[in-house]
């Protein structure tokens, strides 16, 4: 899968090895598997518990985290909690809004999604979470255990570069992540603003929107190299999004000195510091506007203190390792 949960997984894990931990990831590559009903590109796992179980006997973890509520998720908690792990401790990641986002793709209410969450999230140690303001958020809703982990930023892939990548007419406004409802990119293709749009991604809503916005440019996805040359290329990154929990996005624009216009909303709304690295507004196309006046300096100095290796060690000091040995043996770190 391409989007910000697994970037961030992915970079984490790899920090968490060069410190000389050992990490045994569980994911769906490893099950048979079904689409997602309505977005078929992600998949859920089939019948994962007796891999799990056999993964947990064989690693010996001295931590457990769950990454997110699906069906290997849910796996491991039965496993922490009722099954031959019985009394381990695990933590948990809070990184979507899936209650917005079920109501968006599927007219479920948000109330039903978010006890369904708060029971998956009542028995971890931790409940990590990307920003201080979705931790209040969520414990007004009845969450508890909740701790901040934040996202880092690879400096040395996303830095400024020519603009000359792309030679469209300007301004040049990007749009970069899944094509998908709950991200709102019409709200972006709507904005009344002179110059070019860009959509960089893909998604089950991407064929509809080429069809509906011609004027806009859709490249499909981009990844590494070629990725930070859209970003350095563009004026504005936009961020329509109004159900993000961060927007890894955001730092990585910054990183490559391009500005980024948003809704004040959570997530982005604390990322961004108005007239430094953006402009959250409840004006898109405003917004998009003012990121013009913003020189490029600014938003990339503004990210350069963060690093996927503080990242890792924030993660690391979040986790809660096991007091005794959950089975015969040695354990991993």
């Amino acid at each position: 899968q391409v989007n910000g949960v697994v970037t961030m997984l992915r970079a984490v894990i790899k920090e968490l090895e060069d410190m000389g931990h050992e990490v045994m990831l569980i994911e769906p590559g490893q099950f048979q598997t079904i689409p997602c009903p309505t977005y078929p590109q992600i998949r859920l796992s089939l019948w994962p518990f007796t891999h799990v179980r056999k993964t947990l006997e064989t690693f010996k973890p001295d931590a457990i985290h769950i990454a997110t509520e699906g069906p290997i998720g849910w796996a491991l908690r039965y496993f922490c909690l009722y099954g031959n792990m019985k009394g381990t401790p695990f933590t948990t990641a809070f990184h979507s809004r899936f209650p917005e986002n079920m109501e968006e793709r599927m007219g479920i209410p948000q109330a039903g999604t978010y006890r369904f969450l708060r029971n998956f999230h009542s028995e971890a140690a931790r409940t990590m979470v990307p920003t201080e303001m979705l931790r209040r958020e969520l414990e007004a809703r009845g969450f508890k255990n909740l701790v901040v982990w934040t996202p880092g930023i690879d400096t040395t892939l996303f830095h400024p570069r020519s603009e000359a990548f792309l030679n469209d007419p300007r301004p040049l406004y990007l749009y970069v992540g899944r094509v998908v409802a709950e991200k709102n990119v019409a709200a972006f293709l709507d904005a009344a603003v002179e110059g070019t749009k860009y959509v960089v991604g893909d998604g089950p809503d991407r064929l509809s929107l080429a069809q509906e916005y011609p004027a806009t440019v859709f490249v499909g996805e981009k990844y590494g190299e070629e990725l930070a040359r859209y970003y350095a290329a563009a004026d504005v990154l936009v961020f329509p999004s109004k159900v993000e929990t961060f927007g890894l996005v955001i730092l990585e624009a910054n990183a490559c000195g391009t500005p980024v216009a948003a809704y004040d909303v959570v997530g982005p709304k604390e990322v961004i510091q108005n007239g430094i690295n953006g402009y959250s507004g409840p004006d898109l196309a405003e917004a998009m506007r003012a990121c013009l006046k913003i020189p490029r300096e600014l938003p990339h100095s503004h990210v350069q203190h963060l690093s996927w290796r503080a990242s890792a060690e924030q993660f690391v000091a979040n986790l809660a390792p096991l007091s005794e040995p959950a089975f015969d043996g040695a354990r991993h770190s």
